[in-house]
C-alpha cells in the first residue's frame, strides 16, 4: 500500500467512514473568498456536483476496489503564491488530482506537478500558454482563449468602429488577454487606446476607470473578469453614455452579468454563449439549479465533466493513485463518458491533455443572443 493511500485512509477516518472500500480525496485550490469568490466556487459547484452524483450511485469500479470520491478545497484568494502554498498542502496529505481555476494559479503550480509527489493538475483556465509549456501532467479544461480573438473583433470592428478602449481586469489572465486583443484589433487594421485596466479582485468602484477610457472616445470597450465585476464596469459605461460595444473576456459570463445589470446594459457585446443555450444542456441546467438554486456557467459544466473524465480514467487505468496512468486514459476516459455525463459535444482529449469540446460564441442584440459560428482554429 503506498504512502498515499494509507494518507487517504488516514483522512477518511478522520472524516467519517467510508461506505465504499477505498476513498479517494480531489483536490481544490481556488478562490473561496474576495472579488473572484463567486467564480470561485462556481468552478467548485461543477466538481462537487459530479462526485456527489458518482457517490449516490455507489461510486466507481477501479483494480476490483469500490472507490468514492471526496473534495478537499483550500481557498486561495486567486492569489498564485497562496495557490503553490495551498497546492504543497494538498499534496503533503497524499492527494493526487487537484483542480486550479486561474491561470496565474495554473502557471505557477505548474512545474510542481512533475515533482515528488507529482500529481494531475486540472486546469480551468482558456490561457493557451497553459499547453504551450507542454507539462505532461496537465488536463486543460475549456477552450483556448484565442480561439475568440479574430470573430470577436471582427465583429465589433465591423458594427461598431476601429478604437478600442481597454477597461480589463489586472490579473495574470486579464494582461494576457488584453495583450492577445490588442494585437489582434491592430492586426485588423485599428487603433487603441491607453490600458486602464484594473484589478477585479480588489476594485469596488469602477467609474474613475471608466472615465479614463471613455475620454479617449472609444467606439468599442475591451472588458472582462470574474462576472460580477465586470457586469458593474459596463454598468458604469452605460451610466456615463457610452453607446458602443463591449468585447466581454471569456472569464465573465452573460448569464451571471444580466442578474446584476439589464439586459439592455449588455446589448452590443460579444461573449461566451450561456450554458443554457447550447442544445442538449437542459437536464444539466436543471439539475444544477435543483441542487445550487442558481444558473449554471461553463465554470459548472465544464468542471463537472471534468471530474466525471477523471473517475473514468481512473476505472481505465486501474488505479486512482497514479497521476500518468490516469493522464494517459483521459482520451479514452472522454470518449467513452455516458451521454448524461456529458454536458456540451465532446470530441475527447488532445495528446497534450486538452479537451477537444465544442465552443460557441454570441453577441447580444436586442436583449437576445444571436449565435456566431467560428472555425476551431487553435488545439
Amino acid at each position: 500500500m503506498t504512502r498515499r493511500t494509507l494518507v487517504s485512509l488516514a483522512l477518511t477516518l478522520a472524516f467519517g467512514t467510508a461506505l465504499a472500500d477505498k476513498v479517494v480525496n480531489i483536490g481544490y485550490s481556488g478562490p473561496l473568498s474576495g472579488g473572484a469568490a463567486f467564480y470561485g466556487k462556481d468552478v467548485q459547484s461543477g466538481i462537487e456536483m459530479a462526485i456527489n452524483e458518482l457517490n449516490k450511485a455507489g461510486g466507481v469500479t477501479v483494480g476490483g476496489e469500490k472507490v468514492t470520491f471526496k473534495l478537499v478545497s483550500l481557498d486561495d484568494r486567486y492569489l498564485p503564491n497562496e495557490t503553490a502554498t495551498n497546492v504543497r498542502r494538498l499534496t503533503s496529505q497524499g492527494i493526487d488530482v487537484i483542480f486550479v481555476p486561474h491561470a496565474g494559479g495554473i502557471l505557477t503550480v505548474q512545474p510542481l506537478a512533475t515533482r515528488d509527489p507529482n500529481f494531475l493538475l486540472v486546469a480551468y483556465s482558456s490561457e493557451p500558454k497553459i499547453l504551450e509549456a507542454n507539462n505532461p501532467l496537465t488536463f486543460m479544461l475549456p477552450p483556448r482563449y484565442d480561439n475568440y480573438l479574430q470573430p470577436f473583433v471582427a465583429t465589433q470592428m465591423k458594427a461598431f468602429g476601429k478604437k478600442l478602449g481597454m477597461v480589463g481586469t489586472t490579473s495574470a489572465y486579464g494582461k494576457q488577454w488584453a495583450e492577445a486583443v490588442t494585437g489582434e484589433w491592430k492586426k485588423q487594421g485599428g487603433t487603441v487606446g491607453t490600458n486602464n485596466g484594473v484589478d477585479y479582485a480588489t476594485t469596488v468602484d469602477y467609474s474613475s476607470a471608466v472615465t479614463k477610457a471613455l475620454a479617449e472616445k472609444p467606439d468599442v470597450l475591451f472588458v472582462g473578469g470574474p462576472s460580477q465585476p465586470t457586469a458593474l464596469v459596463i454598468k458604469a459605461a452605460r451610466e456615463q453614455g457610452f453607446k458602443g460595444g463591449f468585447i466581454v473576456m471569456d472569464q465573465a459570463k452573460f448569464e451571471q452579468m444580466d442578474t446584476v445589470v439589464p439586459r439592455a446594459y449588455l446589448n452590443g457585446s460579444v461573449g461566451v454563449l450561456p450554458t443554457r443555450e447550447f442544445p442538449g444542456t437542459q437536464v444539466f441546467v436543471a439539475q444544477y439549479q435543483r441542487a445550487y438554486r442558481k444558473i449554471p456557467t461553463s465554470e459548472a459544466a465544464l468542471n463537472y465533466m471534468g471530474m466525471n473524465v477523471l473517475a473514468k480514467a481512473m476505472e481505465l487505468a486501474g488505479k486512482t493513485d497514479d497521476p500518468q496512468a490516469i493522464r494517459a486514459q483521459l482520451n479514452a476516459a472522454a470518449k467513452a463518458l455516458p451521454q448524461s455525463k456529458t454536458v456540451y459535444k465532446l470530441a475527447g482529449v488532445t495528446a497534450n491533455g486538452h479537451v477537444d469540446a465544442e465552443f460557441v460564441i454570441a453577441s447580444v442584440r436586442d436583449g437576445k443572443y444571436t449565435r456566431l459560428r467560428v472555425a476551431k482554429v487553435y488545439k
